[in-house]
């Protein structure tokens, strides 16, 4: 396994710890300290993987977060698997199983190659848009195969078998970046007494001053290095994270870091050890040194293996000990790019030619690469670069920048390796998150943050200081000035000493001309995730979308998880070239989080499983579970579905269970519905403003039916409430709704009420429900009751107070199922004794324990709304046939009396609640299936309502629904037709939504 590319000295890796991984299924070597990428470039990999476009072959660019092309597969097992992980940020560990994410039958001979040859004309920009329009049955496959050409990761399908967590964290300066700038803003917050957290997303502190030409104080910047993070280690109030991104900055100096605590040491994190963590952090100042990312030049073929940023080369060469090649061409605009050549140079490496578009170049980089006799052409670039997998030669040509042309036929220069640099732009992706614009520098041919809505300061490269020297001294000011405005006194820092090189300014080259029209030319790759070319922006532009934000969207340009980290400037460069404008006029694309992928384990740290959602139990579950009920989930709760017996499916099962309770009795551990007490001298006034009826008058000992509605009018919850005392209610809710209905009364009581008198407490817990329904349950409840059941004694919609089964219990008079029914309620630590003894005292009477579908199946025979199911948010009460529930006379509006009366809400065409009588009364329409009046309508055809509940039904022997029918309550007869997916329909009869017993005689008895 020979590491051709591998120097042999020099580097920070640890070559006494040799590692192997497999990438495509080959096997490699490398070193601790390597990074993926690393790795592969010393291994002589060119190729890593296809384009998003046009599938031609990419290889590495960069070597940091700006890596557009390295995007991985990692992980051996389904389980391990993370998708879209960036080599140049994935460090090497012994066994790492990596893969590219497209390319088939291999990146090396990929088939859709074909399409980077003529896919120019083919797919320019909005292709997809033009091309797959039609069919329209076609989408589905268009997406599937669309997707499958992109080259993105692929989602686990197994379960992550890793932890991951979030962190609370507090501090009074939170640096973003640990390069020069943040170090020292660290070191002068840090020494002001400063409680620091310092996030950086390398494996190492140090940023560029881990592999720099430059001497701090006489000696290797690294040295400088270790000194300041054994300082700030030392201080107990400092807090340094490293592999941390700071991936989100929002409102209140509110950011949020992901930390990748264990990538380094295995696919799979050591027992007991969090994966990843997100800490979510509260600062009262921010010192944003998150450096800048040097710009590519745009020219043709710029895309092909072996055209890395100039930065990048002495990166690997430096701090990994790689020569990427064995004949370097660099173009540039800029003195410091010179120090890659310098770096080949002393890598063993031959430095073909420099070419510098500017005219006369006179930097000390500069003189020194021509004392060293490196052959520097002038006022020239890199047009072209020509080559099949990898560059084999670069054509230099003298050009014209301010009439975008070539000025001579150029020269072609045989090497393996272009690197270049087209100056460098300050990472403001962060400093953009809460919506400020940055501002251009015309110095610097660049943007930085502008204005900010948040308590930060911006120090080093970020903020347009380049000069080492002035980077440090930016950063100790930064750093004090945010520890002062913290209220701590600052300290001053002293700043190390750096070399003073005199540097030209560098020169505004963004796309390198080239003999031929940028549409006839090669293609010149702006952005190179999504395959975004010159020749795309300027069609997009004479398309018309002169807004940067809809060139973006037109051509993908920072799409995807790049954001445009190197071809942002390039793109917008290009648009106003195009449109005659000066860069600051077309403007910069909005930046959101997040600034790099964070994985979903770490968005949702611990919050999954019950976790994310705990599961509720009845005290009655157990014994569900143990004659074998089936569940559903309601809301939080496991609610018994149905209880099946031997070879009885779910119909068979509702059909017996239905039947018990119209002819006998049934029993339903309705213990999940919301509570809620109620309590306070203004208890009554309150729920007369949140129901729509009246509640002044109602009784001690009374209940009643109300309906919640919004704002706007619209049914929202629904329930009983009874009256336990003067100025004490308990109010049921639906089991779903029950949270949100605590937290509705509550917003209204603190922010439209805090005048009245009453509080809330939930009490769902503490009580367990049971509910005996059918014709023989006063029979069954009089043999464990103290209470009077007679009718007149003991009323329909009543309660009582007494003992069931010699436990205290709160007996209601309520029906959901038209029958004769009481609920018992008893304290939950007693439900299991009561209800065994109502089980076995039930035996003689036929008693059938019953579940929720039962449930759903009687109350809708009565024309029993379930809010959500039979409301979707769009219905009023008058929709639903319930006006005698809405009280238009109450001292006090209630909630939503203005939105019910709206002109729209008053309509005789608006849908309204019915009863759907199949004319097949064997047939059951499907529950959401549209309604339509003229079956011979063409398409699409005029929906005038849907289904909203629909069973059979066994105690009436045929199938039956309700449904919301525009004008529907004046339409009774009426036939109606439910349409199928398989085009046909079901003919059915407009009916009241009032199927059984609709005199209410049953549940009055």
């Amino acid at each position: 396994m020979s590491q051709v590319n591998r120097l042999t000295h020099g580097g920070r890796i640890d070559r006494r710890q040799p590692l192997t991984f497999t990438f495509n299924g080959q096997r490699y070597q490398g070193f601790a300290g390597d990074t993926l990428a690393s790795a592969l470039l010393a291994n002589g990999v060119d190729v890593i993987g296809r384009s998003f476009k046009y599938s031609r072959p990419r290889g590495i660019v960069a070597a940091g977060a700006e890596e557009p092309n390295a995007i991985m597969q990692i992980g051996s097992t389904e389980a391990t698997q993370i998708p879209n992980v960036r080599a140049t940020q994935q460090p090497l560990y012994a066994g790492l199983v990596a893969a590219s994410t497209n390319g088939w039958p291999s990146v090396n001979n990929d088939l859709m190659g074909i399409l980077g040859k003529v896919g120019g004309k083919m797919m320019p920009p909005g292709f997809y848009y033009k091309t797959f329009m039609y069919p329209q049955n076609l989408w589905l496959t268009y997406e599937k195969y669309i997707r499958k050409a992109a080259g993105l990761g692929r989602v686990p399908t197994e379960i992550d078998p890793d932890s991951y967590d979030h962190m609370n964290q507090h501090c009074d300066v939170l640096v973003v970046g640990a390069g020069p700038a943040g170090l020292a803003a660290a070191l002068a917050a840090a020494r002001s007494g400063a409680r620091v957290i310092l996030a950086d997303e390398q494996e190492e502190f140090g940023g560029s001053l881990l592999d720099t030409r430059e001497l701090l104080d006489g000696q290797p910047a690294a040295d400088w290095v270790a000194k300041a993070i054994a300082e700030l280690d030392a201080t107990p109030d400092v807090t340094l994270l490293s592999r941390a991104t700071v991936n989100g900055y929002h409102d209140h100096n509110f950011l949020t870091i992901h930390q990748r605590l264990t990538d380094h040491l295995g696919e799979k994190a050591p027992m007991g050890q969090v994966r990843h963590r997100v800490h979510r952090v509260r600062a009262k100042r921010v010192v944003l040194a998150s450096g800048a990312h040097e710009r590519p030049l745009v020219y043709a073929n710029n895309d092909l293996p072996g055209n890395l940023v100039a930065g990048a080369v002495s990166t690997y060469v430096r701090r990994y000990g790689v020569a990427p090649g064995q004949k370097l061409v660099l173009s540039t605009n800029n003195d410091y790019a010179y120090r890659v050549a310098l770096d080949w140079l002393e890598a063993g490496r031959e430095v073909v030619a420099i070419a510098d578009a500017r005219q006369n170049p006179r930097g000390a980089w500069v003189e020194e690469a021509r004392a060293k006799g490196i052959r520097v052409l002038t006022g020239a670039a890199v047009t072209e670069a020509r080559g099949s997998t990898r560059v084999s030669g670069a054509r230099v040509a003298a050009i014209d920048i301010k009439g975008f042309r070539t000025t001579s036929p150029g020269e072609w220069l045989n090497c393996d390796l272009i690197a270049t640099s087209g100056g460098y732009s300050p990472v403001v992706h962060l400093a953009s998150h809460l919506g400020g614009r940055p501002l251009w520098r015309e110095d610097i041919q660049a943007f930085v943050p502008g204005p900010a809505p948040q308590k930060r300061v911006c120090a080093g490269a970020v903020n347009g200081v380049f000069a080492l020297g002035d980077v440090l001294a930016d950063g100790f000011e930064a750093g004090a000035t945010a520890a002062g405005e913290a209220g701590l006194k600052p300290v001053a820092g002293e700043v190390p000493r750096a070399e003073h090189r005199f540097e030209e300014p560098s020169l505004a080259l963004f796309q390198v001309p080239h003999e031929k029209s940028t549409a006839r030319a090669p293609k010149q790759f702006v952005d190179l995730q999504n395959d975004v070319t010159a020749a795309g922006i300027e069609l997009a532009c004479r398309e018309g979308f002169e807004s940067i934000e809809h060139v973006k969207r037109y051509t993908a340009l920072g799409f995807g998880t790049d954001q445009g980290k190197l071809g942002n400037i390039n793109g917008l460069a290009i648009a106003a070239r195009v449109q005659n404008k000066a860069i600051p006029e077309v403007g910069t694309t909005m930046f959101r989080p997040n600034y790099t992928p964070v994985t979903f384990g770490a968005v949702a740290g611990r919050h999954c499983g019950h976790l994310m959602e705990p599961v509720r139990f009845t005290a009655l579950h157990g014994w569900h579970v143990k004659q074998g009920a089936l569940f559903e989930d309601v809301g939080q709760w496991k609610r018994p579905w149905y209880f099946p017996k031997a070879g009885e499916d779910l119909h068979a099962a509702v059909a017996r269970e239905c039947k018990a309770v119209r002819e006998k009795v049934g029993i339903l551990d309705a213990s999940t519905l919301g509570k809620i007490d109620i309590q306070g001298p203004d208890a009554r006034e309150f729920l007369n403003r949140v129901y729509t009826n009246a509640w002044t008058k109602l009784e001690v000992g009374k209940a009643r039916y109300g309906l919640m509605c919004k704002e706007d009018g619209m049914v929202m919850d629904d329930g009983v409430t009874a009256c336990l005392a003067d100025n004490h209610f308990l109010m049921t809710t639906t089991t779903g709704g029950a949270a949100r209905i605590l937290e509705w009364l509550e917003l209204y009581h603190q922010t439209e009420w805090p005048d009245l008198k009453v509080y809330f407490t939930s009490v769902t817990d503490h009580w367990a429900t049971m509910t005996l329904s059918g014709p023989e349950s006063r029979n069954l409840l009089a043999e464990l009751t103290d209470i009077d059941l007679d009718k007149d004694a003991f009323p329909f919609m009543s309660w009582r107070e007494g003992t069931v089964g010699g436990v205290p219990a709160r007996v209601f008079r309520i029906s959901f199922t038209g029958e004769l029914s009481y609920e018992i309620n008893v304290q939950a630590d007693y439900a299991m004794g009561v209800w065994e003894q109502l089980i076995e005292a039930g035996k003689k009477y036929g008693l059938t324990p019953y579940g929720t579908e039962t449930m759903h199946v009687l109350r809708a025979e009565k024309g029993f709304i379930i809010v959500g199911q039979d409301t979707d948010g769009s219905v009023t009460p008058q929709d639903l046939g319930m006006g005698w529930a809405v009280s238009m006379n109450k001292p006090f509006s209630f909630i939503g009396k203005r939105g019910m009366n709206r002109q729209d809400c008053l309509k005789a065409d608006r849908k309204q609640l019915v009863g759907l009588k199949p004319v097949n009364p064997k047939a059951v329409l499907p529950e959401g299936a549209q309604l339509v009046f003229n079956t011979q309508q063409p398409i699409p055809m005029t929906m005038i309502g849907h289904v909203t509940s629909s069973y059979y039904s066994a105690s009436m022997g045929f199938g039956f629904a309700l449904a919301v029918v525009k004008g529907g309550l004046g339409k009774m007869g009426q036939k109606v037709y439910a349409a199928l997916r398989d085009g046909t329909f079901v003919e059915a009869e407009i009916v009241s939504s009032v199927f059984y017993d609709p005199k209410g005689e049953r549940q009055h008895v």
